[in-house]
């Protein structure tokens, strides 16, 4: 049984776009097979110009404004509240990530590690609107699901990943498959997780929980991210994962 709380740290990235990042940070740069969690909130005129990754897929998902995609292989398209884009950067994509041209653009990316055997693999992009994710009711609250049972959105490697709304004394509860660890991120309120309460901009790290129980002390939103390590070494600078 492992529940480990983490602060969130901002940083300073792209164009002039602070971010709250849970990792990579010096002395803590991966949660196998995680590799980024950013939480951004950009304004018009900054964002992500053209740059280059490799070895590794992406799920940018927005709260709130838009964001726009632009790559090498010719795609271009606009994702906004509630919706999702996917690249699969494998051995090599160029793009680049710019905001709604009004108001604030709030989500989260988050990096997910591709496996040896397929570091290799053509890139690949794909778009989910809000209104194609499937969202499961609740006495109290939902679950959106972003990826797992249903959800449109693929990947490579065997992941849960789910946006959680709950109103106060709500609760929810999650078995995570054999061998799964993952990330509980808080944007907002207040939950407990197995006992372990977690306050706005903290996440609990998860490792051997056949079970998780969630108790909203707060009206919260949050993050639930699963997956299974890959348990090889990870090489990663800047843009690439190797």
């Amino acid at each position: 049984m492992s529940l480990e709380l983490h602060e969130v740290t901002t940083v300073p990235e792209g164009d002039g776009v602070d971010v709250k990042r849970l990792f990579p940070l010096p002395g803590f740069m991966n949660f196998d097979p995680f590799v980024l969690w950013d939480h951004f909130n950009i304004g018009p005129g900054r964002g992500f110009p053209e740059h280059p990754h490799r070895g590794f897929e992406a799920i940018t998902y927005m709260f709130d404004g838009g964001m726009k995609h632009k790559d090498n292989l010719g795609n271009e398209s606009y994702v906004s509240t509630g919706g999702a884009q996917r690249f699969t950067a494998g051995r090599g994509l160029v793009h680049s990530e710019m905001p709604a041209e009004t108001g604030e653009s709030n989500g989260i990316q988050l990096w997910i590690n591709l496996p040896q055997r397929l570091k290799k693999i053509e890139p690949d992009y794909q778009q989910v609107n809000a209104e194609e994710f499937p969202v499961i009711a609740l006495a109290g609250g939902q679950a959106k699901i972003l990826v797992g049972e249903d959800s449109p959105l693929l990947l490579n490697t065997k992941v849960i990943y789910q946006h959680l709304t709950l109103k106060k004394e709500a609760d929810y509860s999650l078995r995570p498959a054999h061998g799964m660890r993952g990330i509980i991120y808080l944007m907002q309120g207040e939950i407990e997780v197995n006992g372990n309460l977690i306050k706005a901009d903290q996440a609990l790290l998860v490792e051997h929980e056949t079970i998780l129980k969630f108790k909203a002390t707060q009206d919260s939103r949050f993050m639930i991210c699963m997956g299974v390590p890959h348990g090889e070494p990870i090489r990663q600078y800047g843009p690439y994962v190797d």
